[in-house]
């Protein structure tokens, strides 16, 4: 079976849509190269809105950018191009490239691969996932740094049940084998235990 998608994304939106500024979190200048030069946390799945203001935080630091490649599984429209302060973005997508990187290239400078931060993100995975990104000389993708961050969200939440448990006991103490145990059972002094 094959599927055909609309690639182009729908004109005028990114117009209506006031610009935010760009949610960045770069590696330090250093000898020490790594997998990922930092991290975007965007604030919607509209490239045509999101870019602009990327390209430009990033003008200053990283030279004017010239070209983004994208993995299209993440994003639900992708523009040939995208226009940003008078000149034009062009946009490409590779379904063979990382679908939580987005990469950058400038004719003067050379090549950026950042992470791309869900905008559906909660605020503390995105700051840990921000910071993680941001080291030097990490060899960590973007895959498994977006894989970590499940499990410690996993992880999480778990600890969040386990809390909500012990609450909803009246913060009853429970034996190894998962079964509530009541005072007698406690080594409190009087009972026979010291």
């Amino acid at each position: 079976m094959t599927t055909t998608r609309d690639r182009t994304a729908p004109r005028g939106l990114a117009a209506e849509l006031p610009a935010l500024p760009a949610r960045l979190s770069l590696t330090p200048k250093t000898m020490l190269a790594g997998q990922l030069d930092g991290a975007w946390w965007p604030h919607s799945r509209d490239l045509e809105a999101e870019l602009p203001p990327l390209a430009a935080a990033l003008e200053e630091p990283w030279g004017r950018i010239t070209r983004v490649t994208v993995n299209p599984i993440r994003w639900p429209a992708v523009p040939h191009t995208v226009p940003s302060d008078g000149r034009t973005l062009h946009v490409a997508w590779f379904t063979e490239q990382d679908p939580d990187k987005l990469i950058l290239l400038s004719y003067t400078v050379g090549r950026w691969d950042l992470l791309v931060i869900p905008p559906e993100t909660e605020p503390a995975a995105a700051a840990r996932l921000m910071a993680a990104a941001a080291i030097p000389g990490s060899d960590l993708t973007a895959s498994v740094l977006m894989a970590n961050e499940a499990a410690i969200g996993r992880g999480i939440r778990d600890a969040q049940r386990q809390e909500a448990g012990w609450e909803s006991e009246g913060g009853a103490c429970m034996s190894p084998f998962g079964n509530p145990m009541d005072r007698r059972t406690l080594p409190l002094p009087g009972n026979g235990w010291r």
